[in-house]
């Protein structure tokens, strides 16, 4: 009952905490609200909030990863691989030896392996807090899809060597080889198994939709359930359960394709899995406020722990590392850059746009730490094998801790400044425009119309309808405008909504294949066929 209640308590967080961001007179980032919502809960109410952390992969970091998986612009993702594979797997390594080595000369009493690991588990970036800050920053949209592709990619990097760091601390030895092959083993069987898992589960569904039709409520189900069927089949064959979990949302967005949902399915799974990503991000941050309470009462005996004459030193090690986080993720995206200019100007066909220096801040002041720092230091063992305490368990734990907030509360300042006037090249559109598709969609579906009524038989009611359906796509593609869709006639009405619902299909197919053939870009696809799921739901709303 105890656990009911606290979860309860933090759901009425999550929601206080969305109107105060919204009635605040100055615009501060949902995170930092939601933060400053625990520490009220934390110190007003006494309410302490305990952290499993096995718990907390499992239940709060597969769907999430899942619906980032999912949403992603998958032709943005792919056009950006390599930048995207660089900063996922690359900038960690970078982060990992620097941070590491760094940690160890400025806090001695910290082990090396010990501060390779606080490194690793600092390396993945946070998604939704660069979301959420970005909301109030314009940073490019391809900026964005690239900082989204590198936290779907570098948490796994990131925990692996997490996991390798503690093991050497625990048995004093580490082997490159060893750990090289386990990254591609965890690597690849989660990218392996979340695929299989996806497209398994999508076969068996349009299987069983065939056959026994298909129910919004058991669709929504079964997509709740996925991220975790990805998650625990990756862990048990000892691969990577959070890369299968986003592998599996990558996958499921073109199985969903090739599916077919129903456009009530689609608005509804939408409005549930919206509700989901709030309510989980929410918690998170809460929970971290909530336990800043007991890392403060802490800092005393961990600054005797380690023999420094104040507590503020402590503060001080948090802003250095922040800082040199910062620093070496700018250092490693301006060498990319050079490196990229550098081959541009040996291949003289290919040009090469220097992005402005502001923006390469941007980029570094946007590696925000969240979740996955928060939940893997929190896995850090208690005792050693020989029965000693881990070396700075908790010194380890308040850094991380600190890490996080100080920047999420930089680039909460930082960004926004740094955007300011900060003029952006338009964004590169894949294939027809809005404009174009339209028109493709409509051609479509007046085919489909005439198809129809050449079958069906003499009817006035048909005929009038198919008429009236005919003149309102031409109208589109003449005008661009779709016009008045009352109908004044009960019998008229009723033709003209099962034309209307055949001529819709037929306009998402022709976009579907129009978004299969990489004649039109994601981003325009998702938002022709949202207007189509609209009018659908409307108009099936007599079935």
């Amino acid at each position: 009952m105890h656990t009911v209640t606290i979860i309860l308590i933090l759901l009425l967080a999550v929601v206080a905490s969305a109107f105060v961001a919204r009635l605040l007179p100055i615009k501060v980032p949902l995170p930092l609200v939601q933060i400053a919502t625990g520490i009220v809960l934390s110190y007003g109410f006494g309410i302490s909030v305990p952290l499993d952390p096995e718990f907390f992969f499992l239940f709060f970091i597969p769907p999430l990863l899942f619906l980032d998986g999912w949403r992603i612009p998958k032709s943005a993702f792919f056009r950006d691989a390599r930048p995207i594979v660089t900063l996922a797997i690359g900038l960690v390594l970078f982060t990992v030896v620097g941070m590491g080595y760094f940690i160890h000369w400025m806090i001695p009493a910290i082990p090396l392996a010990a501060a390779f690991a606080l490194a690793a588990i600092l390396s993945p970036t946070d998604p939704v807090a660069v979301s959420a800050i970005a909301s109030q920053s314009p940073i490019p949209s391809r900026l964005m899809h690239i900082l989204e592709g590198e936290s779907l990619l570098n948490d796994a990097s990131g925990l692996v060597c997490f996991r390798f760091a503690v093991a050497a601390v625990i048995t004093g030895s580490f082997s490159l080889l060893d750990a090289s092959l386990e990254f591609l083993q965890a690597a690849g069987g989660g990218l392996l198994v979340g695929i299989a898992v996806a497209w398994l589960i999508g076969i068996l569904n349009r299987w069983l939709v065939a056959a026994v039709g298909e129910d919004p409520g058991t669709q929504i189900l079964i997509s709740l359930l996925v991220p975790f069927a990805a998650y625990l089949g990756a862990e048990h064959i000892g691969s990577s359960g959070i890369l299968a979990a986003a592998a599996a949302g990558i996958t499921m967005h073109y199985a969903d394709l090739v599916g077919r949902r129903l456009a009530a399915t689609r608005m509804q799974r939408r409005a549930v899995w919206d509700t989901i990503q709030m309510a989980l991000n929410g918690v998170i941050f809460v929970i971290l406020g909530a336990q800043l309470r007991a890392t403060v009462e802490g800092l005393p005996g961990i600054a005797l722990e380690m023999g420094l004459s104040t507590a503020w030193w402590l503060a001080f090690y948090v802003l250095a590392i922040t800082v040199v986080l910062a620093v070496l993720r700018f250092l490693w995206v301006w060498g990319s850059l050079k490196f990229t200019v550098f081959k541009g100007k040996r291949n003289e066909d290919e040009e090469i746009v220097k992005p402005p220096f502001k923006l390469l801040l941007v980029t570094a002041f946007a590696g925000v730490r969240g979740a996955i720092t928060l939940a893997g230091i929190l896995t850090l063992p208690f005792l050693l094998p020989n029965g000693a305490e881990f070396p700075a368990r908790d010194l380890l734990i308040f850094l991380a801790k600190g890490v996080i907030l100080l920047s999420l509360l930089t680039a909460s300042i930082a960004l926004p400044l740094l955007t300011r006037d900060l003029e952006f090249s338009p964004e590169p559109v894949i294939g027809a425009g809005e404009g174009q598709a339209r028109a493709a969609a409509a051609e479509a579906a007046i085919r489909r119309i005439e198809q129809l009524t050449q079958t069906m038989s003499a009817n006035d009611a048909y005929s009038e309808a198919a008429a009236r359906i005919t003149e309102l796509y031409q109208r589109r593609l003449d005008y661009g405008n779709e016009g008045d869709e009352a109908a004044r006639i009960q019998l008229q009405a009723e033709a003209e909504r099962s034309l209307r619902l055949e001529a819709i299909r037929a306009e998402r197919d022709e976009l579907f294949q129009m978004w299969l053939n990489d004649k039109l870009d994601d981003s325009v696809h998702q938002h022709l066929l949202r207007e189509l799921d609209l009018i659908e739901g409307a108009l099936s709303r007599a079935d």
